[in-house]
């Protein structure tokens, strides 16, 4: 058996990992979030009801010393941390919770990790933010230039752990991957967001008319190239996780009107851009192909067509959730 924690197991991302792990009878799970379980709207791993998975609800702010205490007695080949405030917007407004999180937090964990002889490889999920506004397909040696403190505190985070690289040899690997998308996610997220608004006859706000282009990627290809970086990723080495090509906010909410059979131009309308949005952010992800192997599998059409059905059958709970996002400190 291989044990592995994944920290940030309630996360859209982290849920879909554990659903992943749990399809190979080797792997041996136990997922550490602040929050307690979510209904199986959310948590696509509880289809499995396998026992070789177990939940602790602990926060990296609030009970640092009961982690370590789970790690220690766990003593996990593998552990996978998608825990952060990975908010853009509301990070403008109390920004120091997200440097609590994303850095201050993760400097006193990584800090105990470099010194833990069972740690084989410590996956950790960083983000193309770190990047700011670019042109072209980054590589990963791009510098980071954040342009929001979300951004600002990932970066730190991601560097601290690179200090642990150069001076202890810590076994890590890093993931930045696109725009993340697919079944089961957070309800304030573009996609099913605007599948909802369509539903309930809402008007879809376009910030800066949707000119901003992103690059979506479905969350299973992600799950498929996290698992990759753990098992093949060479140490202290970072992977892109992105499609061939992005594709603006207005033309991914076209193609949603399309496959819901609705006007775009009804269900829309222009507001004001966001603070520090960035305008593109394209990556190459070339080291992930040849290195570990990975290709996208999942199309963004049948990825949109996915969302519309999961939103379709399970309307009579989703209808009745919140559709903002409510921040937790």
């Amino acid at each position: 058996m291989k044990k592995i924690v994944v920290i940030g197991s309630n996360s859209f991302s982290g849920s879909d990992f554990i659903d992943l792990l749990l399809e190979h009878p080797e792997y041996d799970v136990i997922g550490i979030s602040r929050s307690a379980e979510k209904s199986p709207l959310f948590l696509r791993y509880k289809r499995h009801q396998n026992p070789k998975f177990s939940f602790h609800r602990l926060d990296l702010n609030q009970d640092m010393p009961e982690i370590i205490s789970v790690l220690s007695a766990f003593q996990p080949e593998f552990i996978v941390n998608f825990a952060a405030q990975s908010e853009v917007a509301p990070s403008w407004n109390s920004p120091e919770q997200w440097f609590q999180t994303n850095a201050v937090a993760l400097a006193q964990l990584g800090n105990y990790l470099k010194d833990a002889r069972y740690l084989k490889k410590y996956v950790h999920i960083s983000t193309p933010e770190v990047y700011g506004t670019c042109s072209g397909n980054l590589l990963e040696s791009a510098p980071v230039n954040p342009t929001t403190p979300y951004a600002a505190s990932k970066a730190a985070g991601d560097l601290f752990l690179f200090t642990l690289v150069k001076n202890y040899n810590f076994p890590l690997s890093m993931i930045r991957a696109t725009n993340v998308y697919g079944a089961h996610q957070q309800l304030h997220k573009i996609i099913p967001r605007a599948v909802i608004y369509i539903k309930s006859g809402k008007t879809i706000e376009l910030h800066g008319g949707g000119t901003a282009v992103k690059s979506y990627i479905h969350i299973r290809d992600i799950s498929r190239g996290e698992l990759a970086a753990m098992e093949q990723g060479k140490n202290g080495f970072i992977y892109h996780l992105a499609p061939e090509k992005g594709i603006s906010v207005r033309d991914l909410v076209k193609m949603i009107c399309q496959k819901m059979g609705v006007s775009f131009e009804k269900a829309t309308r222009e507001v004001g851009e966001r603070l520090g949005q960035d305008a593109a952010y394209l990556l190459d992800a070339t080291r992930a192909k040849t290195e570990l192997g990975w290709r996208q599998q999942v199309s963004l059409e049948q990825g949109v067509e996915e969302v519309v059905n999961w939103v379709n059958q399970n309307w009579n709970e989703i209808q009745n959730k919140p559709l903002e996002y409510i921040h937790k400190a």
